[in-house]
C-alpha cells in the first residue's frame, strides 16, 4: 500500500467503480491543498487523487449510505460532538472493543475514544447504526481504513484478521464492489 504516490491501476479502479451519475463533483486541486494547509495534513493516496480528479462525494455507496464528502465529514461521537484534530495522530494500530474493556477506567476509555473519533481521521460515511468507516489520515496507520463503532474500532484489510480485503482505500472499495462482507466470516 503506497500512500504517498497513487497506483495508476487503482485510480483505474476507482474510476470504474463509481459510477459518473452518482458522483459530486469533484474537489479540485487547489480547494484539496487549501484543506489540506487548512488541516495541516496532506491526505493518503489514492484517496487524495480521488477526491480532487474523480469525485468528492458519491451517493450509490460505499459505503452503505454514501460516501461523504471530505469537507462535508460528519463529525461526532456516540455520545456528542467532538473538534476534529486532522494533524494529530490517528491513536489505535490495533481493534479496540471499549466497550467490554475492563482493564481501564470509565475516564480513561472516554479520553481514548474521543480521540479514536476526533484525531487523525477523516469520516468516508456509514453504514448506519452508527457505523462509521474512516481513512486515517496522520500516524502509524495512514493511509487505512477502520470501521469505527460507539462499542469500539477495527482496521480494514488482510493482516488484521477481520477480513479478506487488501488494506487502505483503493482495496476498500475493491472490497465492496466485489459484493463480500467487510468482516472476516470464517
Amino acid at each position: 500500500m503506497n500512500v504517498e504516490r497513487p497506483d495508476p491501476a487503482d485510480l483505474r479502479a476507482l474510476r470504474d467503480a463509481f459510477a459518473p451519475e452518482h458522483r459530486e463533483p469533484p474537489l479540485g486541486w487547489d480547494a484539496l491543498r487549501r484543506f489540506e494547509a487548512e488541516h495541516d495534513v496532506v491526505l493518503p493516496e489514492p484517496y487524495r487523487t480521488f477526491v480532487a480528479e474523480i469525485c468528492d462525494g458519491y451517493t450509490g455507496g460505499p459505503p452503505g449510505y454514501r460516501l461523504v464528502e471530505l469537507a462535508g465529514a460528519p463529525v461526532g461521537t456516540p455520545d456528542g460532538h467532538v473538534q476534529r484534530a486532522l494533524a494529530e495522530p490517528f491513536p489505535l494500530t490495533e481493534a479496540w472493543l471499549w466497550d467490554a474493556d475492563d482493564s481501564r477506567s470509565e475516564e480513561e476509555i472516554r479520553a481514548v475514544v474521543e480521540r479514536v473519533f476526533g484525531d487523525g481521521s477523516i469520516v468516508l460515511g456509514t453504514d448506519g447504526c452508527g457505523m462509521d468507516w474512516h481513512l486515517v489520515v496522520t500516524g502509524p496507520h495512514r493511509g487505512h481504513v477502520w470501521n469505527i463503532c460507539g462499542e469500539g474500532a477495527q482496521p480494514f484489510g488482510t493482516g488484521f484478521g477481520h477480513t479478506t480485503g487488501r488494506p487502505g482505500f483503493a482495496g476498500w472499495v475493491e472490497h465492496w464492489v466485489s459484493g463480500e462482507p467487510w468482516w472476516n466470516v470464517d
